[in-house]
């Protein structure tokens, strides 16, 4: 039962009661049930107001997602046409790493500090990543 309903039953339960509303007791109760059916209303406005935040929150987060997609894959086609031993030789250029997420099937990229982290959520869906790699793989490609 919501707010709402609770107000509207203490309200039915009072007026079928019959109190005299013309006595102090009476008018005392018709006051706290008039009271609490307005709060019952902004609760029920309060709680709309968060549902349709929610719903753009939501919107906001793909949104920023889709641009992080764009961002980062301009990012991934300059580092092709970029040398590779000039990208390899210099240790203060980020490496990036693509991830797909297992939940919504979707790519990230994520640098080197994110991996150490060993789990994120993903921006996406929201689902917790985690991640396990070992080190001598990673030295082994940078040798070759």
């Amino acid at each position: 039962m919501t707010v709402s309903e609770k107000a509207a039953y203490l309200k039915g339960l009072y007026e079928g009661m019959k109190i005299d509303s013309s006595t102090n007791e009476g008018k005392l109760f018709a006051e706290i049930i008039d009271v609490i059916g307005d709060i019952a209303s902004e609760i029920g406005d309060i709680e709309e107001n968060s549902l349709a935040i929610g719903d753009e929150l939501d919107q906001l987060s793909e949104d920023l997602a889709d641009i992080e997609d764009i961002i980062y894959e301009d990012e991934a086609e300059e580092d092709d046409e970029e040398d590779d031993d000039d990208y390899y030789g210099d240790d203060d250029d980020p490496v990036f790493f693509s991830v797909t997420c297992p939940a919504c099937n979707k790519e990230i990229t994520v640098d080197e500090d994110v991996l150490n982290l060993g789990a994120i959520d993903c921006p996406n869906c929201g689902q917790r990543m985690e991640f396990e790699f070992d080190e001598d793989d990673d030295s082994e490609n940078e040798e070759e």
